[in-house]
């Protein structure tokens, strides 16, 4: 899938109403792939590592 048929997050809208489950599934729908999508001009693209650190230490690493 290239870039431009990526789901901008910004067009994603879940009632926050519903039951957790329920939003979850909701976002996935509409996201359609929650581990690559755009934000505006940029893509974003989610993985994982296996040296353990989490989201933000890895941003504390970078503002410290």
């Amino acid at each position: 899938m290239n870039n431009q048929d990526l789901v901008d997050i910004k067009d994603v809208c879940v009632d926050k109403t519903l039951p957790k489950e329920k939003r979850i599934e909701e976002y996935v729908k509409q996201i359609k792939d929650p581990y690559r999508f755009r934000c505006g001009k940029f893509t974003v693209s989610v993985s994982f590592s296996d040296n353990g650190l989490s989201l933000e230490d890895c941003v504390a690493g970078i503002i410290v």
